[in-house]
């Protein structure tokens, strides 16, 4: 499985390639889905840029991508869409269809746990992001949602890609079984390529997109989220054939 992430965090200040508006964000889902994209993920975006979890802007951005694709649709629910965790609830408890295949929820922000069983409750599967340099992975590990999780996105946050592999490996390490449930390995910035080769050596899911890394594995700008899903195929594929070389 190869996730593709949107747009993340980023805005009109890191180029034109970033897709905001529905329509943008739609047409880009649906050429990443032709490159190979199994799966998406995307921050809902207000008429002005912001990061939202407002159930109309929610449902106006889940509505226009499943216009153009038929993979699963997730959203952010990161602490930064709203600060206040209880109002934060209360946004996604006013939700209404077209609703979200999946929502992220980081485990190491406040509130995670109550917004993990809302989510469950409105039918909404979670995605459990457990981050490397925090508690998330303990606190998942005590979590009683662990089993009801969709899958655990091991998020590696090491940027410099000499150490980003090996914070994976201890990430990985601290997350232990996970509650048995799937594991989505990725990186950002510097780390998103050599994180996401380790995925393949691995044989975990992975993802990558606009919002992991702007850039090639050769250094040069990212033209389209298409393109780093071809390009993340096909340094998954080799490093998932270097794995089963060794085996053999």
């Amino acid at each position: 499985m190869v996730q593709v992430c949107l747009n993340g965090r980023r805005g009109g200040a890191d180029g034109a390639c970033v897709p905001l508006s529905p329509e943008a964000l739609a047409e880009a889902a649906a050429l990443a889905v032709t490159a190979g994209a199994t799966d998406i993920h995307v921050h809902p975006r207000t008429p002005c840029g912001q990061d939202s979890l407002s159930p109309r802007v929610v449902a106006a951005t889940v509505e226009a991508i499943r216009a153009r694709v038929a993979v699963p649709v997730g959203v952010t629910t990161g602490a930064w869409t709203e600060p206040d965790p209880a109002a934060r609830l209360e946004r996604l408890r006013g939700w209404r269809a077209p609703l979200p295949d999946h929502a992220s929820v980081n485990w190491h922000e406040e509130g995670a746990e109550e917004l993990a069983a809302g989510l469950i409750a409105l039918g909404v599967r979670v995605e459990a992001g457990i981050w490397s340099g925090t508690d998330a992975a303990a606190r998942f590990a005590a979590s009683p949602l662990g089993p009801k999780v969709l899958r655990v996105l091991a998020e590696v946050t090491d940027p410099d890609p000499d150490t980003a592999p090996e914070s994976a490996r201890r990430l990985l390490a601290d997350l232990g079984p996970a509650h048995g449930r799937p594991v989505l390995l990725h990186g950002e910035e510097g780390g998103a390529w050599p994180v996401l080769r380790l995925a393949g050596r691995l044989g975990l899911a992975t993802r990558i997109g606009l919002e992991d890394t702007l850039l090639l594995p050769d250094g040069g700008p990212a033209a389209s989220n298409a393109q780093l899903v071809t390009e993340g195929l096909l340094q998954y594929r080799s490093a998932a054939e270097g794995r089963d070389s060794s085996n053999g």
